[in-house]
């Protein structure tokens, strides 16, 4: 195994959070060298901005910070050095102009992510920093905690290589979409007396259903076969107080052949993960017309429909039609159709059981990581002085929406500075 020169900055993983940790190095005058395991770097950034990439959003900032669930103390402190405002700001230092959308999400004005990607490598490499394609790292080159910063191996297409950094920024993402480069492998040798990692689940994925009768597995192959790819537009979710109090939101989701995922679920993905660990399932409700009261759709499902059938008085009545209507006969049983006054709470809360998670590989994102209690207010390991971590590597999740990206620029940015006054004083 072959070794280089001592690297006086490394960062490892060429996603946002390691680029910004390299970019608030390269401001300190330090030489950065980045090592990814990708041909290119941001590939993962790049696909999230295929269809259209939402950088932020404008809400305030103490809705924004709870956003962030049981971890958002911890977000908190890095999002006040580096917000949504500090985020935009930032974006239009490298040309990119920004517009906020009817949701109160963010965008660069062309919806695009690979001209703000250009720029900010451009801008990189003006500043000095040296970019390592296909260099995978292996894990540490020493076998336990010693006093210096750790060397690191590398798997390179010259072979395995050794890198002695003077200090080391370790940005390698959570394990959704592995085949981008986050796949979590640092997980089995990062974790160390003083370095805890919590497990590695699937976070702003979709679910798999139950069925309507306990006995019952996935949807029934008529749903299943009409329905999968359709979009559930202007429905609510609402899951019962858990512990963290009710929750309700409106939105949209789509209907696939296992079950259900989307924005919508996303939103609820976190809660609905966590139950299914504790009790084996979770039941969502679904209500079905959010914009119409109980009473209301009551007054009219009680109304005579003469001879026309159910489906007919569904859609001339309320409006409902296609896949709600279906989704209604699928959950709910012959006698609840039967009855008015039952179909009615029925539209506004058809209850839906789910039975797993999709696996993370398929996950937007992904929940668990490096805990917080591991790291100083720098985000430097306490039991590896000079060794910072940042991004989806760290245990915190967030719903889609901006806020994924806005934490995990914020933590490359608050580990580049750590990393840099570190060095300063080493």
């Amino acid at each position: 195994m072959s070794s280089m020169p001592v690297a006086p900055a490394v960062v490892v993983g060429g996603g946002p959070a390691g680029l910004m940790a390299a970019e608030m190095l390269c401001a300190g005058g330090v030489e950065v060298h980045v090592f990814d395991a990708m041909r290119s770097v941001g590939r993962k950034f790049l696909l999230a901005g295929k269809g259209g990439l939402n950088l932020t959003h404008a809400e305030g900032f103490e809705s924004f910070v709870a956003r962030y669930g049981s971890r958002q103390a911890q977000v908190r402190a890095l999002l006040q050095r580096f917000g949504p405002q500090q985020l935009r700001d930032w974006v239009a230092a490298l040309g990119i102009d920004t517009f906020v959308g009817s949701s109160g999400r963010v965008f660069p004005t062309d919806m695009k992510a690979a001209p703000l990607l250009r720029a900010w490598l451009h801008r990189l490499r003006g500043a000095g920093a040296r970019l390592h394609m296909r260099h995978r790292c292996l894990g540490w080159a020493d076998a336990g905690a010693g006093q210096g910063v750790p060397a690191l191996r590398f798997d390179t297409p010259e072979g395995q290589k050794c890198v002695q950094p003077g200090v080391l920024v370790l940005a390698l993402g959570g394990a959704s979409w592995p085949q981008l480069g986050s796949d979590g492998a640092w997980a089995s040798w990062l974790p160390q007396p003083g370095v805890e990692v919590a497990p590695l689940r699937p976070a702003n994925c979709g679910f798999e259903v139950a069925g309507a009768l306990p006995a019952a597995a996935g949807w029934s192959e008529h749903f299943a076969r009409r329905y999968a790819g359709h979009a559930l537009k202007s429905v609510a979710f609402e899951l019962p107080d858990e512990g963290a109090g009710p929750w309700r939101q409106a939105g949209e989701c789509m209907v696939t052949g296992y079950g259900i995922e989307g924005s919508l679920v996303y939103a609820a993905s976190a809660r609905l993960r966590d139950t299914i660990d504790a009790r084996g399932s979770a039941e969502l409700r679904i209500d079905l017309l959010p914009a119409r009261s109980l009473p209301w759709l009551q007054a009219e499902l009680a109304r005579p429909r003469g001879t026309r059938s159910l489906s007919t008085h569904l859609k001339s009545r309320l409006g409902l039609a296609g896949v709600k209507a279906g989704l209604l006969r699928e959950l709910a049983d012959r006698t609840v159709m039967a009855d008015p006054a039952r179909l009615a709470a029925a539209i506004k809360a058809l209850p839906l059981r789910l039975s797993a998670p999709r696996p993370i590989d398929e996950a937007i994102s992904s929940a668990g990581g490096l805990r917080f209690e591991s790291l100083d207010e720098a985000l430097m390991l306490r039991a590896r002085p000079g060794v910072f971590c940042a991004g989806e590597m760290l245990d915190w999740e967030a719903p889609t929406g901006g806020y994924l990206l806005t934490a995990t620029l914020a933590s490359g940015r608050v580990a580049g500075a750590g990393a840099l006054a570190w060095l300063a004083t080493h």
